[in-house]
């Protein structure tokens, strides 16, 4: 029994270390063991394309975003700017339609749909060879749109994904370990393309190939997710574009960024068990690898931390890590606590915020497993609330 409670505590370390050293680091010698397959001088490959953004009750953001997208280095004339209303109860829809006369366009839902229902409804006003989805609160570099683009000219590549940048509007300490994190995402995210691929594109923009987007997505799922999927399921590679910048704001508390990662990972866990086939190394190869290292494996950390602390309960009254083990348990999570409780308006100490964000990242899982079992995934999409970008950085 003894055994079985020290595997049990082992199990979610050795998963930890796997997950966020060892792989990054098998990615990295398969990386430098390839030619770069990115597309890297620029082409004359100029398709026409359609750039979706959802937007709800973004009155304070959605005119920031359309101006990034008129400010883009693509011809206007083969670009259409499509926003999509969720039934907005605001002034974004008469917001969006005073940008008419210069071609954007608006598609207003009748009722609240969510975000995949609304983009499910849009493909048939779609124009365009290549689809760019971004997001009302991301502010694009002027240079995005060509540099996803430029990549789709390889035909071996169905989606190409963007860099986000986590910028701080107004207080720069605000949650500055999630800059940090998505560093690391980023930089992941270069390696597995330099490696064959990626296994989800960023939400906050990505280009994919018309054909591939208009595809049927369940409504309840996330598209931004299932496009690599789709993409590697018909053929395609998915890649990282480090040159196709995204300026994202980052959330200013750390409790509305656990909210975001509770939603992004129950919708994430329900478009994976859709295509579970996908995790079948037999017929997707590395691929498939890949998507268990980089998604499956994270999610298990937590979820193998239950049981966990189960052995160490049982383990503490005969071993002294064992009880250290559990009075450090006790401490992160106060800590995290006091973290949630942290005044916004004063800038969180770096230890902190790093402790704060991972307990808290951690137990987002938890909590997106148990809505999706006892509760169901959120059907009406709620976008996340950021500080407006007044200029790209």
């Amino acid at each position: 029994m003894t055994l079985i409670a020290e595997l049990m505590v082992a199990l979610p370390v050795v998963l930890a270390v796997y997950s966020y050293v060892a792989y990054p680091a098998v990615l990295w010698f398969l990386a430098h063991g390839r030619p770069n397959t990115l597309v890297t001088d620029e082409t004359d490959y100029q398709p026409s394309i359609s750039i979706v953004v959802p937007a709800y009750n973004e009155e304070t953001q959605i005119a920031g975003a359309i101006e990034a997208l008129l400010a883009q280095d693509y011809p206007h004339d083969k670009m259409q700017i499509l926003i999509l209303s969720d039934a907005s109860t605001d002034a974004t829809d008469r917001i969006v339609s005073s940008y008419a006369d210069r071609g954007v366009e608006l598609m207003r839902m009748p009722k609240r749909s969510g975000k995949t229902a609304m983009e499910n409804a849009a493909c048939r006003l779609l124009r365009g060879d290549i689809i760019v989805n971004s997001d009302a609160s991301i502010r694009l570099h002027p240079n995005t749109t060509r540099k996803l683009i430029e990549q789709l000219s390889d035909p071996s590549i169905g989606v190409a994904s963007g860099r986000d940048v986590s910028v701080s509007v107004g207080r720069p300490q605000a949650n500055a370990t999630e800059a940090r994190y998505v560093n690391y995402e980023m930089r992941l995210r270069a390696l597995e393309t330099q490696a064959g691929g990626i296994v989800g594109a960023s939400g906050c923009c990505y280009a994919i190939r018309a054909d591939l987007h208009r595809l049927p997505i369940p409504p309840d799922l996330s598209r931004d997710f299932s496009a690599a999927l789709t993409a590697r399921a018909h053929g395609f590679r998915a890649v990282s574009v480090d040159d196709a910048i995204a300026f994202v704001p980052r959330t200013q508390t750390l409790r509305r960024e656990y909210a975001r990662k509770v939603r992004t990972i129950a919708r994430g866990m329900e478009t994976l068990l859709g295509v579970a086939h996908m995790l079948d190394p037999m017929r997707y190869g590395a691929f498939s690898w890949r998507l268990i290292s980089h998604k499956v494996c994270r999610w298990l950390v937590p979820l193998a931390g239950v049981p966990a602390l189960i052995g160490l309960l049982f383990l503490a009254s005969t071993h002294l890590w064992a009880r250290l083990a559990l009075i450090t348990l006790v401490v992160l999570g106060s800590v995290a606590a006091f973290g949630a409780l942290w005044p916004p308006s004063r800038p969180m100490p770096r230890l902190l915020s790093f402790i704060s964000f991972g307990v808290a990242a951690n137990v987002a899982v938890i909590h997106a497993v148990c809505r999706l079992v006892y509760a169901g995934d959120d059907k009406i999409w709620e976008p996340t609330r950021r500080e407006a970008i007044v200029a790209a950085p």
